[in-house]
């Protein structure tokens, strides 16, 4: 097992790499004219560092930051000591997962302090800080965590689910944690990260706090700030946001539903779905703790401004003003509007996201311009492919690149490892008969089609017969090498299970802290630094 981390390669391949990425996140990259007209300008012309104007409520926020960064490391202690002083945020944030939750938690997080460190040597000192999304109520997207064993991926859960929808980041982890904890360890075996594991996720904790003492050690060194916003400090300096999206509704309401028929008009989609009861609000019930979405009801005779619904109650605008005044914690904004509510209270300059999240922000833009006056550029995150050495053992030997092992299951790897494997003569024979029936075909279907258009429409259906039997005769031979050689197999599902698990990328799939434990908390500094160097697309990192 790697306990340091030594980087050999970094290849940048185009975005285009990646499968399944939507129309409006690939144009964004590329700063086509149709999608750039969704967005703050920023990204493309690097006027996000212009720090935005510092708000009154400034000095309560680097208090509030440094009540929850406790004992921090010198670089955290620097970036609390230059927020002090006025400089600007860049932000990312992301659900508090399990052990740290997927690979690309931590790429957002470098990507953040790799964009801070670039505004700051430009003379403009920015700080980055990670925005835990522990106001999210769905459990089951953070209770579980994938590390690669072996042949195999592993998926660890912790089961002990709150009795209601109820924010997960508050959720206190009981005894059923530990044994979850030697699991992982076993899995990981003995490291920093390891340590770091045991040390946070504790019964008595919450998930929020064993997230963030977590990722506070794995970017100790590079001074990564972290922020709970949930508590009512945070929410009443928001608070102007959460009133704009009460008081406004209506108002809001329309303008989301314009930008998403702007956004499909254009051939795009609309990441969130705005439906005519939907608002940009969830209450947090007082006595069960749940979090509840506001539906926005119709005006009616008996009330004219309308009601809101949250479970089988309902409220005024008025009544949840006041629970807003006296209890602001209890005002929780949606998916669309948590960007806006980060910004008011961080000042942002930029914003980090990932594909879903810059798709998003194209709809929050509208919220942004109406409610603070201004749009915070977004900036795509860091992202890459770890490929470890005896994975990179096997890309070598049989000739594979990241864009073919992503075209490829890891049956339809195997035939292409075990047709590259078959004898020369084989090999020759193949593309001999290949070649003569094209050809053939070809001087056919053209004499044909000189004598009767239905002719040779008939003639290349029968054509196409033929060609699929060409190509069942190479995966007989292939399959027949695959039974010589079972390895071939093995090697296919070991490289697929790596770089492209059940058709998924890497890092959506397996667990960042995997990756700590193999090769030290020095990979934070490896990600950081290839976050700087502004890959436009997709990286494969040689390990």
């Amino acid at each position: 097992m790697h306990q340091e981390n030594e980087l050999l390669t970094a290849d940048c391949h185009p975005i285009t790499v990646v499968p399944g990425l939507h129309r409006l996140f690939l144009e964004y990259c590329s700063g086509a004219a149709a999608a750039r007209a969704f967005y703050a300008s920023g990204f493309w012309d690097e006027s996000w560092r212009e720090r935005p104007a510092v708000p009154a409520h400034w000095p309560e926020l680097v208090g509030l930051l440094t009540g929850q960064n406790v004992a921090p490391s010198p670089a955290a202690a620097a970036a609390l000591d230059a927020l002090s002083g006025g400089a600007g945020v860049v932000v990312t944030g992301q659900q508090v997962g399990l052990f740290g939750g997927p690979l690309f938690t931590p790429f957002k997080a470098a990507t953040a302090l790799a964009r801070a460190r670039e505004a700051t040597a430009a003379g403009r000192p920015h700080a980055a800080i990670f925005w835990l999304a522990t106001e999210d109520h769905d459990f089951a997207e953070i209770n579980h965590v994938v590390f690669p064993a072996r042949r195999e991926l592993r998926s660890l859960t912790y089961s002990a689910a709150p009795e209601a929808a109820r924010p997960v980041g508050g959720l206190v982890l009981d005894d059923s944690i530990t044994p979850l904890v030697e699991q992982a360890g076993e899995l990981l075996g003995a490291s920093e990260a390891m340590d770091a594991l045991t040390r946070a996720y504790q019964p008595g904790r919450t998930l929020a706090q064993a997230f963030a003492e977590f990722y506070s050690r794995v970017f100790a060194s590079q001074g990564l700030l972290v922020l709970d916003a949930s508590g009512r400090e945070a929410h009443r300096m928001g608070a102007p946001v959460l009133r704009a999206a009460l008081e406004r509704a209506d108002e809001l309401h329309s303008a989301l539903v314009e930008r998403n028929r702007e956004l499909e008009a254009c051939g795009y989609h609309a990441q969130v779905a705005v439906v005519p009861q939907s608002s940009l609000l969830f209450l947090i019930d007082e006595r069960s703790g749940a979090r509840l979405a506001l539906k926005r009801l119709a005006p009616s005779a008996e009330e004219p401004n309308g009601l809101w619904q949250a479970g089988r109650k309902s409220y005024s605008t008025a009544e949840l003003v006041g629970i807003l005044d006296a209890e602001p914690e209890r005002i929780s904004p949606s998916a669309l509007l948590r960007p806006v509510f980060q910004d008011i209270l961080l000042s942002t300059s930029a914003i980090v996201g990932g594909p879903a999240e810059i798709a998003y922000f194209a709809q929050s833009a509208v919220l942004y311009e109406r409610i603070l006056g201004r749009a915070t550029p977004a900036l795509p995150r860091f992202s890459a492919t770890l490929i470890e050495p005896k994975i990179g053992e096997l890309l070598r030997k049989h000739g594979l690149t990241l864009e073919r092992v992503f075209a490829e299951t890891p049956a339809s790897l195997a035939q292409l490892l075990a047709a590259q494997a078959m004898p020369e003569e084989g090999k020759q024979r193949m593309a001999a008969a290949g070649t003569a029936l094209e050809s053939e075909l070809a001087a056919l279907l053209e004499w044909m089609g000189s004598l009767d258009a239905g002719l040779v429409r008939s003639a290349e259906t029968a054509a196409s017969k033929m060609r699929y039997q060409m190509s069942r005769l190479r995966r007989l031979a292939a399959n027949f090498q695959l039974q010589r050689e079972e390895a071939l197999t093995r090697q296919a599902e070991s490289v697929s299970q790596a770089l492209y698990p059940g058709g998924a990328l890497q890092e959506r799939l397996h667990g960042a802290a995997y990756y700590f434990a193999r090769y030290g908390f020095g990979l934070a500094e490896e990600m950081t630094a290839q976050a700087t160097n502004v890959c436009p697309g997709h990286m494969a990192m040689w390990m």
